[in-house]
């Protein structure tokens, strides 16, 4: 039920199509292939998607009140979370590498509260599906399940 589900989460997140015309130059076909293959820039969170062991599926969607933020340079990721509901910053640094639809995020350090999970655990990795202006980031458990997802849109 789970994976059927978080199947047609992800064709439902890719099947929005981008309808604007560009001109095809190759100039613009090599910025497009870049931009598809490359995290880095600044990216805004959607919605979280939270998997139940039941196999239902919680969606928070952005808001006012609930915002994140990716940054990704060449070598280096930082994101910062907004959540008015409480007093808690959140926030992160580090490295990350993207290969092979895998993304790994290293933390070096953090807010207070990040810094108590970056004890126990510093590397953080994902797979990634990733399109021109829009990604979705997915962590597993050990057996295969899928534990969040976040969908991001990239910011212009």
């Amino acid at each position: 039920m789970k994976k059927y589900l978080f199947i047609i989460c992800i064709v439902l997140f890719f099947s929005c199509k981008d309808n604007t015309d560009s001109t095809n130059t190759n100039e613009n076909i090599n910025n497009t292939e870049t931009k598809a293959t490359s995290l880095q820039g600044a990216w805004e969170l959607t919605s979280f998607l939270n998997y139940r062991e039941d196999g239902s599926v919680d969606t928070i969607n952005s808001s006012n009140s609930f915002k994140q933020m990716k940054m990704y340079s060449e070598t280096k990721v930082m994101w910062s979370r907004l959540r008015t509901m409480d007093s808690l910053d959140w926030f992160g640094v580090g490295d990350y590498t993207f290969k092979d639809g895998i993304l790994t995020e290293v933390l070096d350090y953090g807010s207070k509260a990040m810094n108590s999970r970056i004890k126990s655990k510093k590397n953080f990795i994902f797979n990634i599906l990733l399109d021109k202006d829009k990604f979705t980031q997915i962590e597993f458990d050990s057996i295969g399940k899928p534990i969040y997802a976040e969908n991001y849109l990239r910011v212009k």
